[in-house]
């Protein structure tokens, strides 16, 4: 396992903040765990080409102590599962492990706990009608997160003769918390768990004499939901709440801060394969927000940075959006496709949104309908290298399935990507014409084409077929018809997206997208529509996505032949929306509350 020196790394992050000279290369000094005082150093007093690169002890990584340590402390995990017998003993236990970030060590065991609990449940066993607010709505969220059908009538008794919740529920800090998280599971048409959200919210927010350690929980649900938190974004925040618990179980905190290393060395060996040293992930946050990043092997090979300079430059923060869709460690060739489908859609959409001329945009798009290399000649030169890097891509990427699964994938891959109807270059050519001709569509025929134009189709499809096993024809199939799971987690993408860059806050940056050929957005959309305020515009897209998320609660009820880790796969791209422009656009605009996240996920230990 690596572990970096933080003091010269964060050095590295300062400099690269003030945009110095990117001629010169800072130190970035790595360590094994076996000998921490054994480093190597790159000078910083000579320009990349003159880099001299010390001797080091090369000794290997005490890897094995840890997954040895691992392991004993996953059988005593499991064996204090097996003797938890009382029912919210259980709960908490399988609430710590997920909010730890380690419960996908033990999804079996879990799922039998929750099973047993669940046929008391269905009996309507007369345990549970005594259960206080924080019991019942704790186990109603963890059976309804896990598959379990449950009914919001169970909160009924929770409330007066005038159908509201009591007042007496209004002190209960971990009641309302529990029942505030909960109500993020709801679907359409559950009016008591709507209501559940405004009660919680607001009592939530009145609180004034609470305890530190409650009011650190309650901010930081309010702030975000746990139901719209990415997992491994969680694991990270409440590692440090949770050992300042007075019932802390050292156990877990050890596994989990353990398990957060470990699968954080795993993320950095694979940003060595990105990366072009081999040393080790030699400057990389110096060429994060540069685009001296592109010099790695796969991008470099592409030639799209130095034939596309117009293009944003983003593999850090597109593996990034990675961890948050897939986080488990087993899932590096997923990680390793979906980074390349994120440069890739960045680098089409500036291309359609800064660059192309219509007319370019027309014969590009015409071009890949028919999927036609005999008319590349047709293209600019830097369109040729855009379309031929897609075009290897997605071979490359079905060799690699062929070879694994024995399925051959290109002819569902270029359906996904080039649909006659329903596809992204299409709804990418529509909004450059909208652009072009000056027009502003109605949020009906905005949202028409926005919802499919943020790639959310594509990037998921790529997922699909590196994550399914065996791969099916009928879900391949159900795949390409667009359904219901993957329009409602575009949605949330493309509102979140919008919300962003529509704000007053960062008006500076719908400008500049505007200049550079974005069409209005939702906020834009509805104001301009109905006359609203841009206040009352965004309040309505936060209702919006509020609803959205209802949909894709749905969705978890309904059969399909989707795989649980695609279904998860699909929320999580969903929440990563939520995740990456919560402060700001995240991906557009490196800003700093976006540095520090990646920081904290991704290079600094626990």
């Amino acid at each position: 396992m690596t572990i970096f020196n933080l003091n010269i790394f964060k050095a590295i992050y300062i400099r690269t903040s003030k945009k110095q000279n990117p001629k010169h290369c800072f130190a970035l000094c790595t360590t094994t765990a076996a000998n921490a005082n054994q480093h190597s150093f790159i000078t910083n007093t000579r320009p990349c080409s003159q880099i001299v690169i010390r001797r080091s002890g090369n000794y290997k990584p005490s890897g094995e102590r840890y997954a040895t340590r691992s392991s004993g402390l996953k059988m005593q995990v499991k064996m204090m599962l097996d003797k938890t017998v009382e029912p919210l003993d259980q709960l908490e236990l399988i609430e710590n492990l997920q909010r730890l970030g380690i419960s996908y060590h033990f999804e079996n065991e879990i799922k039998q706990i929750l099973s047993v609990i669940n046929k008391k449940y269905s009996k309507n066993d007369q345990q549970s009608k005594i259960k206080d607010l924080y019991a019942t709505a704790l186990e109603f969220r963890l059976l309804r997160q896990h598959g379990f059908k449950v009914s919001e009538g169970i909160f009924d008794r929770f409330k007066n003769e005038k159908g509201e919740f009591k007042s007496r529920l209004c002190d209960d800090i971990e009641g309302l918390l529990q029942l505030y998280e909960t109500s993020f599971l709801s679907m359409e048409g559950e009016s008591t768990l709507e209501m559940a959200t405004e009660f919680s919210m607001k009592h939530l927010n009145d609180q004034t004499s609470i305890d530190q350690f409650h009011s650190r929980l309650v901010h930081h649900g309010l702030e975000l939901p746990l139901h719209w938190t990415i997992p491994r974004a969680e694991a990270r925040w409440f590692i440090n709440i949770y050992k300042d618990r007075p019932d802390m179980n050292q156990i877990l905190l050890e596994l989990a801060k353990l398990d957060f290393n470990i699968v954080q060395a795993k993320y950095q060996q694979e940003l060595k394969h990105i990366s072009r040293s081999n040393k080790g992930i030699l400057f990389l946050f110096f060429y994060f927000s540069t685009p001296a990043f592109s010099m790695n092997k796969w991008w470099k090979g592409t030639c799209l940075a130095e034939k596309l300079s117009f293009a944003r430059v983003r593999l850090v923060e597109c593996f990034f959006w990675t961890t948050g869709v897939i986080f488990e460690p087993q899932y590096e060739f997923c990680r390793k496709i979906l980074t390349k489908v994120n440069a890739l859609v960045t680098t089409i959409d500036d291309m359609y949104d800064v660059y192309g001329t219509l007319e370019e945009l027309e014969v590009f798009t015409r071009i890949i309908e028919r999927w036609d290399l005999n008319s590349i000649h047709q293209l600019p030169d830097y369109m040729q290298i855009c379309y031929l890097a897609l075009n290897n891509f997605v071979n490359e990427m079905a060799y690699d399935i062929l070879k694994e699964k024995g399925f051959i994938i290109i002819p569902y891959l270029k359906k996904a990507q080039f649909n006659p109807t329903l596809d992204r270059f299409k709804a990418y050519l529509q909004e450059a014409r909208w652009y072009f001709n000056g027009y502003k569509p109605t949020m009906e025929e905005y949202m028409n084409i926005a919802w499919i134009s943020i790639s959310t189709h594509v990037i998921l499809s790529h997922a699909f077929f590196t994550v399914t096993s065996p791969i099916e024809k009928e879900a391949v199939q159900y795949l390409l018809d667009y359904p219901d799971l993957i329009h409602w987690s575009a949605t949330i993408l493309r509102l979140s997206d919008d919300l962003v860059t529509s704000m007053a806050l960062f008006r500076f940056l719908s400008e500049d997208e505007m200049k550079r050929g974005d069409v209005p957005k939702t906020i834009q959309c509805y104001m301009n529509e109905t006359g609203a305020s841009e206040d009352e515009a965004r309040e309505h897209i936060i209702s919006l996505i509020r609803e959205t998320w209802k949909k894709m609660n749905q969705v978890q009820e309904t059969i399909c032949p989707f795989s649980k880790t695609f279904i998860e796969i699909a929320m999580n791209l969903a929440r990563m929306a939520q995740y990456m422009y919560q402060y700001g656009d995240g991906h557009g605009i490196q800003n700093h509350e976006t540095k520090d996240r990646i920081l904290a996920l991704l290079f600094e230990p626990v």
